[in-house]
């Protein structure tokens, strides 16, 4: 059995052992594990346009489900080392930009169409021609808004900072933004925070989970001395979960979210807003994992120079599969995980370290009642510790040049501040072909990206041209 593991996964080949794949795979299951807990919160949190909203245990069971089945499928297929969940820029996205005017069976309808569309562009060749089209600064830009979005949700969550109900500020700080941070879920919160911080920058393996379990610890403690319960209940209460360890650690997965999906968003909202809707879930998926991709590739030593790596083509079709998947299970988009870089670096080369992070992302299905204990205040932390790293790309952008300067501003600036991911996106290309064109550079601008500028401007005036043509 280990001879042809090592065949199949070329794991001799590429310098590594048995057991080094299988430590690898653990440490990366460790260090991703966070999103058992973020996903149900950040999904379940939001009602859709009927009032419903998804059960935390059920989101919970489907995000290892889905997790597991993409990590073990991509790590046969494309025999890397990288490992698929739910990605954070996507359900937010969802959560927040989507079901308002979806219910969640619709928003899930447009991730399959999303994921159908990225595995026809990865099996023709077209996702590496839209790649190209989009300049590099405008990729980091989004990658970088993304992530100062997924910051500022977990700051509202955490209550660090809430609408004032005023233009000016419109924004405070603390529970009612009155500008005094106080009560206890904000300062478990704020330790949370400090701590994960501390574990990453001392480069400690698993800095986010320690951190989230330390938060938790803490929490439930908190709870138990001075019994705050619920905040629709009781002021400077807990926002969502009430950390508490009442029942049994072990249940049989809920997974009756499981095909949830329907393709009637269409007719509710009309063809030209879900067509944009889908148009950004392609473009936030598509970025996203082609950069993961290459990051990754080139620190486990497997690219070239072009930055290709082995089986390219099926791995670009699987992580496209990962977002049909991910909406099926009612998970949201599956993608590859910037985290897998932990393996890596624990000396992981080959699918067989994603097949055991695969394996322990299945056996975590049974485990949903641990993940209900983690209060929205202390996964708050990680998502803010995500968002920072995530907008650490605005180090590779040279702003001295203004034309660059103001859509690139813009483009991160107006995620966090519209709570839309896709309006950062729209200002981003709009703008940037309009000032690259008046600094002289429209020749450099590629064509493919006026025409999706040209989308993007029709979907922000979208209600005037309904006024106007009735």
């Amino acid at each position: 059995m280990g001879t042809r593991l090592d065949r199949f996964f070329e794991v001799t080949a590429r310098g590594s052992t048995v057991g080094t794949e299988l430590r690898g795979g653990l440490v990366t299951f460790i260090a991703m594990a966070y999103i058992l807990v973020l996903n149900p919160i950040i999904l379940s949190s939001a009602a859709d346009v009927d009032g419903h909203r998804l059960g935390f245990a059920q989101v919970s069971a489907v995000t290892a489900l889905a997790a597991g089945v993409m990590t073990v499928v991509f790590a046969v297929v494309a025999r890397l080392p990288f490992a698929f969940a739910a990605g954070l820029g996507i359900n937010s996205f969802l959560a927040s930009s989507v079901v308002g005017s979806l219910t969640w069976a619709e928003a899930m309808g447009l991730v399959v169409v999303n994921g159908l569309i990225i595995v026809a562009m990865a099996a023709t060749g077209v996702r590496k021609m839209v790649f190209d089209a989009v300049p590099i600064q405008l990729k980091l830009a989004i990658t970088a808004g993304i992530g100062l979005f997924i910051l500022f949700i977990g700051l509202v969550n955490a209550g660090f900072v809430a609408a004032t109900g005023s233009p000016s500020p419109p924004v405070g700080l603390g529970p009612q933004g009155a500008g005094s941070i106080n009560g206890a879920p904000t300062a478990v919160f704020i330790v949370t925070l400090l701590v994960t911080g501390v574990l990453i920058v001392r480069k400690v393996r698993g800095a986010i989970l320690i951190g989230l379990v330390t938060g938790t610890v803490l929490a439930v403690a908190v709870e138990a001395i001075w019994h705050l319960g619920p905040a629709n209940e009781h002021p400077g209460g807990w926002r969502l979960s009430v950390p508490s360890l009442s029942g049994s650690p072990v249940a049989v997965p809920d997974l009756s979210l499981l095909g949830d999906v329907s393709f009637g968003g269409f007719g509710r909202i009309g063809a030209l807003a879900a067509l944009m809707l889908v148009f950004t879930l392609v473009f936030t998926n598509f970025f996203d994992a082609m950069g993961t991709f290459t990051g990754l590739s080139r620190q486990a030593g497997l690219a070239d120079v072009d930055g290709n790596f082995p089986r390219l083509q099926s791995a670009l079709v699987i992580e496209g599969t990962g977002a049909v998947v991910g909406g099926l299970a009612s998970a949201s988009s599956n993608t590859v995980f910037v985290e897998s870089g932990s393996g890596i670096g624990e000396g992981a080369r080959t699918g067989l370290a994603g097949i055991t992070t695969g394996l322990l992302f299945l056996s975590a299905m049974f485990l949903t009642p641990v993940a209900e204990i983690v209060p929205s205040e202390v996964a708050a932390a990680a998502l803010v510790v995500v968002g920072a790293m995530m907008a650490g790309n605005l180090r590779d952008i040279d702003l001295s040049d203004f034309s660059v300067a103001l859509p690139v501003v813009l483009t991160v600036a107006v995620m966090p501040l519209s709570y839309s991911i896709a309006n950062g996106i729209g200002v981003g290309f709009v703008s940037w072909v309009v000032i690259r064109s008046a600094a002289g550079r429209a020749r450099e601008i590629n064509p493919l990206l006026w025409v999706v500028a040209a989308g993007f401007l029709l979907f922000f005036v979208r209600d005037s041209l309904g006024t106007l043509f009735g």
